[in-house]
């Protein structure tokens, strides 16, 4: 642990809507700033110009506040170490590349990209490894001079060790050892005045005061440079964590939002969060089902809440091994969490839902509905094909057809005789709640010499006009008497 206060970030590229992975990293960040009692900051990496995305930002923003991950200083929340975008902090960036410039630890790189285009075409003809091959590094303070003012174009590179070893530390991995050689003279300033990552990274983090950075192990082969870039600015550097990679359910390949994966049935896996968002997932569940992925609760605990998974967050428990995506296990969780629920909170979740599917959303109805639907939602959104119809304008029904109406080993004839027994005993009741209606039903199948599950289903059939949906007692209990009766005798016709 460091001595200073615990400072985590996220610092994405405004480049898309929001991976499902980039999520899991920011979980992580944020877990381990709550735990400790620190600051977790959104910093917006958009220094990539040529792949920025000006609406990416809000739909960024909007995406962390629905997970809720609150941030402590960044975009709309401001703080004493912004601006928290970089095309916004350039300054510092040109400031600290004419720094190491100036003290010999990066140099003026002059060479066109056609040159660089013929230095990998000979090194491919001679089977070596492509990258650059240093020539700009030995210029003179004269040929500089030369070029410049000839308004030559430079980007500015970092003079990497050109012998042994560096040995970078990481959280999860322990020491991991890189030989210099092997590794490139990168680019820190392009020559359109933009950083790079790897000097922007840097820069940032150490004016942001940052002490710990949980990111993708994608960043892995790349951080003996940023190592030897911190201590070419001799300042001290944050804790490192790299964080496995999310698999394909399949196990083959990362999770990949330019070839989105597919499920055994063939369907398209969603990668980015705002289609959980849309497809009716629950925040509380998706931060539950991350949190699983490459770190353990512990007491063999899969469901927990996010704030109980604070209390125990470990990097020592993040596993190094790349994990799969288990998207079964999803929906399962999903499930759990909407159980979880009060009735007030899941009513005002699935309102907006029912009344975008435009229906008249009517609060005692949906007060109803909800414990009918509590335990038989895997998403929000199947509230409307479940239990959508009784939010309908009752003249508006109209009877099954004849083919979801007559159940297994009925005919017409049967189903017929099963509806108007049900009508009169409907017509001669007293009680109509669900426990009577469920006890006076089972007595009528018996009578009639009839399955429980075929006259039930007949009737479900029969006040729904749907193959699935709520349960038979209480959808007619939410009907009610004169509604149910009548939906009852509408069908009558369909099976004369």
């Amino acid at each position: 642990m460091s001595s200073r206060p615990i400072r985590t970030r996220f610092a994405p590229s405004p480049t898309g809507s929001l991976h499902i992975g980039g999520l899991r990293t920011a979980l992580f960040n944020w877990m381990f700033a709550r735990q400790h009692g620190g600051q977790f900051i959104l910093r917006i990496e958009d220094t990539d110009q040529k792949r920025f995305d000006p609406t990416a930002l809000q739909t960024l923003i909007e995406a962390l506040r629905w997970c809720g991950l609150s941030w402590d200083e960044g975009p709309e929340v401001g703080g004493a170490l912004g601006p928290y975008v970089q095309s916004e902090r350039l300054a510092h960036y040109h400031r600290w590349a004419n720094w190491l410039i100036d003290q010999g630890k990066a140099y003026k790189c002059f060479c066109t990209p056609e040159r660089l285009e013929q230095v990998n075409r000979e090194k491919a003809a001679r089977k070596e490894p492509p990258g650059y091959d240093r020539f700009c590094r030995s210029l003179t303070p004269e040929q500089i001079a030369e070029k410049e003012a000839r308004g030559e174009k430079y980007v500015v590179r970092f003079k990497m060790p050109l012998e042994g070893q560096t040995i970078v530390h990481d959280l999860i991995r322990g020491d991991v050892a890189f030989e210099n050689h092997t590794i490139q003279d990168m680019v820190l300033l392009k020559s359109d005045g933009f950083p790079t990552y790897h000097l922007a990274v840097v820069v940032d983090d150490h004016l942001m005061e940052i002490t710990h950075v949980m990111r993708a192990v994608e960043w892995l082969p790349s951080f003996p440079l940023h190592v030897q870039i911190w201590q070419a600015f001799g300042w001290q550097m944050p804790q490192f964590a790299h964080l496995p990679v999310i698999l394909n359910p399949n196990g083959k390949g990362k999770l990949s939002k330019r070839n989105p994966p597919r499920d055994k049935h063939g369907h398209v896996i969603p990668v980015f969060v705002h289609d959980y968002m849309q497809a009716g997932y629950l925040p509380e569940a998706l931060d539950n089902f991350l949190a699983n992925i490459g770190w353990n609760f512990g007491d063999n605990r899969e469901v927990f809440a996010i704030a109980e998974a604070i209390e125990r967050f470990d990097l020592g428990r993040i596993n190094p091994a790349n994990s799969t995506f288990p998207t079964e296990k999803l929906d399962w969780l999903n499930g759990e969490h909407i159980r979880r629920l009060s009735a007030t909170d899941l009513a005002q979740r699935l309102r907006p839902l029912l009344a975008a599917a435009g229906l008249a959303v009517n609060d005692a109805t949906l007060m109803q509905v909800v414990p009918v639907v509590q335990t038989r939602l895997k998403v929000l959104n199947d509230v409307v094909d479940l239990a959508g119809f009784l939010f309908r304008d009752p003249a508006a029904f109209a009877a099954p057809a004849a083919d979801i109406l007559i159940q297994k080993k009925l005919d017409a004839a049967t189903t017929r005789r099963l509806l108007e027994e049900s009508i009169r005993l409907i017509e001669t009741g007293s009680a109509f709640d669900h426990a009577s209606l469920h006890e006076a039903f089972k007595a009528l199948a018996e009578t009639l010499a009839v399955s429980n599950s075929a006259l039930f289903g007949t009737l479900r059939v029969a006040v729904s006009a749907q193959a699935i949906s709520t349960p038979t007692f209480e959808t007619m209990e939410i009907l009610g008497r004169d509604e149910t009766l009548r939906r009852l005798r509408l069908a009558l016709p369909v099976v004369s």
